[in-house]
């Protein structure tokens, strides 16, 4: 590999908004500037523009996650149909119906804000590159069908005319399933929004802690410290370096991406992506994949790591072993694409809770919100979250709040290092079962039938 160790996405930030400095009141103070921080601070001032915001971001806007992911953005709320199906069967036409809804109102926002953020409209096309995955995709086109979505099964002759590889046997398109972003185009344009609204953003200001504090909260940094009503965890991977009983409820694995030179119209020629969808194969250890705005091919998955003791931080966010494993894997998908080198790549942690859906909590008596654990499919879904931390603040009554995605919670994770031993078997046997045409076996069989959902 030849390049930089260096995002995509958030090549030559935004402006630095000054860090926090000295004490101050608000009404509402929300840690983390992510997607889930913003659209909560947009929520809540198109709810109630009278409200004083304040938002505190560690490192940068979009620092995190929100500036580190593929840059899909499906419309599910509950990590795919057929997740939703296994955990939420009772309200899964509710949840296709509400995760359209905000996906059509995260496209209508970008454009209403003038945001280019290169969102485009284009569906998901699911390759499969085993004979075993053939099946597989067949059976989800009726499970897609009963949900009112349209689909289609290709076989390799029509999936290879969309994107060639030798590799494909057959595909699944989804015209509808959302599409493609510049996530950190899209977190910054948030955060010009919020910012035009009067919500203040404090960057480089870490939280050093948090308390009750009467009938309100204080939140602190190294350099001040704001009184709120109210307060918003958003910080997702990283919640439970703020708040650590948020630990329970989730794990961070670090996921690592690597992405192309430009490719030129004779190399894009060779596979034929004509569109711009989003790809991912059909193993359980998958690799997703898109066209970026400059006609990279950003590659990535397969190779989830997690660190004893939930570790996250700076020294992890790179991995040489991952990332040659996955450049192995890409030269085997497009053996044409041989000349084209890997110019950047980059990791980081991402929040999965044992259901893989996001889960919303409260801590001091409801005077702070949280939500996290969207397992690699936030960048729409934090929207819709948003809304919920919104409804929990202002309006308690809400419908949204008696949905089981937004009142139950999943299985708790257990402490180390029954944690880590429990990761690294559910690894191997996800792994066995890619080898083994899917079969999931005796301990993926066992989290199925106590709603740990361990599939994908």
């Amino acid at each position: 590999m030849t390049g930089r160790a260096l995002t995509t996405w958030l090549d030559g930030g935004p402006p630095s908004q000054a860090p926090l400095r000295g004490d101050r009141r608000a009404d509402i103070v929300i840690i983390g500037a992510g997607f889930t921080g913003l659209w909560t601070a947009l929520a809540l001032t198109e709810r109630d523009p009278s409200l004083d915001v304040v938002v505190l971001e560690a490192r940068t806007v979009g620092y995190g996650a929100s500036g580190r992911n593929g840059g899909f953005v499906d419309s599910s709320l509950t990590h795919g149909l057929h997740n939703g199906l296994s955990h939420f069967p009772g309200e899964i036409d509710d949840l296709v119906r509400l995760g359209n809804e905000n996906y059509a109102e995260l496209v209508a926002f970008v454009h209403e804000h003038g945001i280019d953020a290169h969102l485009h409209s284009v569906g998901e096309l699911h390759v499969a590159t085993e004979p075993w995955q053939v099946d597989d995709l067949a059976e989800a086109v009726g499970i897609y069908g009963a949900a009112g979505e349209r689909v289609e099964l290709l076989d390799a002759e029509d999936t290879r005319k969309q994107v060639d590889s030798p590799t494909y046997l057959a595909g699944l398109h989804r015209p509808d399933a959302g599409g493609t972003v510049d996530p950190g185009a899209l977190v910054r344009g948030l955060a010009r929004v919020a910012m035009e609204r009067g919500v203040v953003i404090h960057e480089d200001s870490p939280v050093t802690g948090m308390r009750p504090d009467g009938p309100g909260v204080t939140v602190a940094t190294a350099d001040g410290v704001v009184r709120a009503d109210r307060a918003v965890l958003a910080t997702n991977a990283y919640s439970h370096r703020v708040l650590r009983r948020t630990r329970h409820w989730f794990v961070p694995v670090h996921d690592y991406v690597l992405v192309t030179a430009p490719l030129t119209p004779e190399q894009l020629g060779r596979i034929g992506w004509q569109g711009r969808q989003g790809l991912a194969d059909s193993t359980n250890q998958f690799h997703y994949y898109r066209l970026t705005p400059e006609n990279r091919i950003l590659w990535g998955g397969y190779d989830a790591i997690y660190r004893f003791g939930s570790r996250v931080g700076p020294t992890d966010d790179h991995r040489r072993a991952t990332y040659d494993l996955l450049a192995g894997h890409f030269r085997t998908t497009f053996p044409q694409l041989d000349d084209v080198p890997f110019e950047r790549w980059w990791g980081g942690p991402i929040a999965t809770t044992s259901r893989f859906t996001v889960t919303f909590g409260e801590e001091f008596g409801g005077r702070v919100v949280w939500a996290l654990g969207y397992t690699g499919l936030g960048v729409a879904t934090t929207r819709f979250a948003g809304r919920v931390l919104t409804d929990k603040l202002l309006a308690p009554n809400s419908g949204l709040l008696d949905l089981a995605l937004t009142s139950t919670k999943p299985v708790p994770f257990p402490p180390e290092p029954l944690r880590w031993a429990g990761v690294m078997m559910t690894r191997r046997a996800i792994a066995r079962a890619d080898r083994r045409e899917g079969r999931r076996g005796l301990w993926l069989t066992a989290l199925d039938r106590v709603g740990i959902g361990f599939d994908s």
